[in-house]
């Protein structure tokens, strides 16, 4: 770790070294945006590979893995967001093909082409084009944006949401520059973000109609304004039909197995620091003190156009998380953090052009390197520690070891999607049960423990059965169990053993 936060400050000075660069010259801009893009891609790029496909991810590809037509029937039938995602990730795995780096690979680009929009972003809400404040805001803006664990983490996720992620940003930038000249074309190419976004999940809806209603007001209802408005609703009643039909199949109920007043606290949580982080009370208080100090640093030191622009971007963000909090708190209860993902760039925009606030520019430049220094410290720990990473099925499955007749007990039941990824030679074992010589009990860390299931808790499967080997990490717990001729087992008996019942899914087969 100390060599993982000796790299982080060097980033970091590196950065600083930039950014005063900016204020220096428009030339040298573009050294700064092309040093920045080089740090998103050296965060992102180098371990897409590194990390198992976790339940999620294994449903992406093996959607993926299939015609096209194939793709939209399990869109409405395995998922709960619209299609652009998987329609995007179909084409892109028909060149690259579905493993871990390649599909993530996707997610990755476009993570790092949302560092790009929040340049641009950055610097149109903090002062006249060319300026030194808007240079500053520009960088801090893409700086931070690289940085963030959270948008790092689901760069390297074969799922919608750095997709939504980028074209949230977008959608942002783009109704900024209708807003500045409100032509027919800028307002069209807004509209286009907008049901692009929309067709990526349901959730970007909330910003997307911040946007349009800010677009009314300012421009004072124009009919070119309406037009596009209207073709974003358009958009939005073309996804009714599959809305409702993903609805009725309530995909998403897991949500609510987590309080609400739990989910309303990740958010904030979760937005500074990611899902895990080393040390992770110590980086959520420090980086909540540097944002707030961005925030008190506009308020005395910013100008005028600073404060309104970062109050634009920061209230769309807000508008983002505040209104499917409050459809929550009436009982329309999606509400969760990577659903909220829309909003994170544009806030992180928003802190930008505080840190880069016009009388105090070194200061904001501290405030700001000192956070995306943080940021870097965190991403390399999420790299470097496997309990914070994602479930480790490829791992699980690599330790089941060579192929033979066997049963195995997956916990949780979820699990049994990846493994089965991993070892498609697996398959459920039929209610009546069958004869096996080898039990194997994978298991993997619940939702509130950093620890593994503990293998001396694991009874034997029968009286004929013995250990004969146990494998445990980080990520998972293997327990294996063999016995001198095939034994007569049944799922419903194997799945207590390390679970309470419907916890366990059992397998069986060549695998």
């Amino acid at each position: 770790m100390a060599l993982g936060n000796g790299w982080a400050l060097g980033a970091a000075r590196l950065a600083g070294a930039f950014l005063d660069s900016a204020a220096m010259s428009v030339r040298r801009s573009s050294l700064v945006l092309g040093g920045i893009l080089v740090l998103a891609a050296l965060l992102r790029v180098p371990t897409l590979g590194a990390q198992s496909f976790w339940f999620d991810e294994t449903v992406t590809a093996r959607l993926v893995d299939q015609d096209l037509g194939g793709v939209l029937a399990q869109v409405k039938g395995s998922e709960s967001t619209p299609p652009l995602y998987y329609l995007l990730a179909w084409a892109w795995s028909a060149v690259l093909g579905t493993g871990e780096a390649a599909l993530r690979s996707l997610s990755a680009l476009l993570g790092i082409a949302t560092v790009a929009v929040a340049w641009l972003l950055g610097r149109r809400l903090a002062g006249e084009a060319g300026d030194a404040t808007s240079l500053r805001s520009g960088a801090l803006a893409a700086l931070l944006t690289a940085c963030c664990p959270l948008l790092v983490w689901f760069s390297q996720e074969a799922r919608a949401y750095a997709l939504l992620a980028f074209l949230g940003a977008l959608s942002a930038l783009l109704a900024l520059r209708a807003r500045e000249e409100p032509g027919g074309r800028r307002l069209a190419a807004w509209a286009v973000a907008g049901a692009l976004a929309l067709a990526t999940h349901y959730f970007a809806a909330f910003l997307i109609a911040a946007e349009a209603v800010w677009l009314l007001v300012v421009l004072r209802g124009r009919r070119s304004v309406l037009a596009a408005a209207g073709g974003v609703a358009v958009a939005t009643l073309a996804l009714a039909p599959l809305a409702l039909a993903q609805r009725e199949r309530d995909l998403a109920d897991f949500i609510g197995d987590v309080t609400l007043t739990t989910r309303v606290a990740q958010v904030p949580k979760q937005f500074l620091v990611g899902y895990d982080a080393p040390i992770e009370l110590v980086t959520g208080v420090l980086a909540l003190v540097l944002a707030g100090a961005g925030a008190a640093l506009l308020l005395a030191r910013g100008d005028e156009r600073q404060r309104r622009g970062a109050l634009l971007a920061g209230g769309a963000g807000a508008a983002a998380v505040v209104v499917p909090l409050a459809l929550a708190l009436v009982g329309i209860d999606h509400f969760l953090t990577r659903n909220t993902l829309v909003a994170l760039p544009v806030l992180l925009v928003a802190l930008g052009v505080a840190f880069a606030a016009r009388r105090a520019p070194r200061t904001g430049l501290a405030l700001g390197g000192g956070l995306a220094a943080l940021w870097i410290a965190i991403v390399i720990g999420v790299a470097l520690e496997p309990r914070f990473q994602r479930e480790d099925w490829r791992g699980a499955a690599a330790a089941l070891g060579a192929p033979a007749d066997r049963a195995v007990v997956v916990t949780p039941v979820s699990g049994v999607v990846p493994l089965k990824y991993y070892r498609p030679a697996l398959e459920p074992m039929p209610a009546d049960g069958t004869a096996v010589g080898e039990v194997v009990v994978v298991g993997l860390p619940d939702d509130d423990s950093d620890t593994p299931p503990d293998a001396a808790t694991i009874a034997p499967p029968g009286p004929a059965f013995t250990e004969a080997g146990r494998t445990q990490t980080a990520g998972f717990t293997l327990v294996r169990f063999r016995a001198p001729s095939p034994q007569p087992v049944v799922p419903a008996a194997l799945a207590g053993l390390d679970a309470p019942p419907g916890q366990a899914g059992v397998l069986m087969g060549a695998g």
